[in-house]
């Protein structure tokens, strides 16, 4: 399926937002001095920058709804979202070392207090009907108007993705996330895959969650596809994102691959 053509129900998104959210809450009050100082996947960051880097991109919500002007500058799709955020993380770093070093730069209570804070207007603005309205849109930096809907969208995308990143930077057990925010953000970055590298030539399949054709080549029509990649919803985002490299997770048999353009690692990552 197109990228393009999806579509995702408001109602449905807020819910799986709302409930992810809660499941980070929830491991960010567990946190001790010694994890917040613990590091992460992500270069420098430790995870106090990781939660204020969450803080700053889910707080991005409440601000753009609460905007007055009009949203009437070019539109950014789901699959131009993720083209973007490659070449942002310059000013992302800058503004998240800022953020660590002020409202997340105490003892644990402070810094779940001032996370609280974020989650706390996110859900006020979730818990709004007329606030998530379909069919709204919303400014965004550079100039750009996203469809509200869509941006609900990638506020999943940074939810459930550094929520593995905290994770992983924990040691413990999988973060346990909200079904229907993974299966959101699956599917989200699937298309945004398509889109990015179209064609028909390879059949990638996310059970449960997405099917979608990519890869310039001989269209599939009939039968077993000749190119079939396979795998979990987890190790695909990890892949779309580039916290896991290709042929480790082929080589750990999380990724099968079958037929000779089922090796997609020039086209990974999608999104930064």
């Amino acid at each position: 399926m197109p990228a393009k053509s999806r579509t995702y129900q408001p109602k449905k998104v807020s819910a799986a937002l709302a409930a992810q959210n809660e499941a980070l809450r929830g491991v960010v009050h567990r946190l001790t001095d010694s994890d917040l100082d613990r590091p992460t996947r992500l270069g420098s960051w430790r995870v106090r920058e990781l939660l204020a880097h969450l803080s700053l991109a889910l707080g991005r919500l409440p601000a753009a709804v609460a905007e007055d002007r009009a949203a009437d500058g070019p539109e950014l799709s789901l699959s131009g979202y993720a083209e973007l955020s490659r070449t942002l993380t310059g000013s992302v770093d800058s503004a998240v070392a800022e953020h660590a070093q002020t409202a997340f730069a105490g003892r644990p209570e402070q810094v779940a207090a001032a996370f609280d804070r974020s989650l706390d207007a996110v859900r006020a603005v979730l818990d709004n009907p007329e606030a998530v309205e379909s069919g709204r849109r919303v400014s965004l930096l550079g100039g750009r108007s996203m469809d509200l809907t869509d941006f609900l969208v990638t506020r999943l995308v940074e939810a459930v993705v550094h929520a593995d990143d905290l994770a992983a930077a924990l040691g413990g057990d999988a973060f346990p996330h909200d079904r229907q925010a993974v299966a959101a953000v699956t599917r989200m970055l699937a298309d945004a895959f398509a889109e990015q590298v179209p064609g028909g030539a390879v059949e990638l399949r996310i059970p449960p969650y997405a099917v979608v054709q990519a890869v310039e080549g001989p269209k599939h029509t009939r039968g077993t596809p000749p190119n079939v990649v396979e795998t979990d919803p987890l190790t695909w985002i990890r892949l779309a994102t580039g916290r896991t490299g290709w042929s480790a997770e082929v080589e750990a048999a999380r990724v099968s691959a079958s037929g000779e353009r089922s090796d997609l690692a020039r086209h990974l990552p999608i999104l930064g």
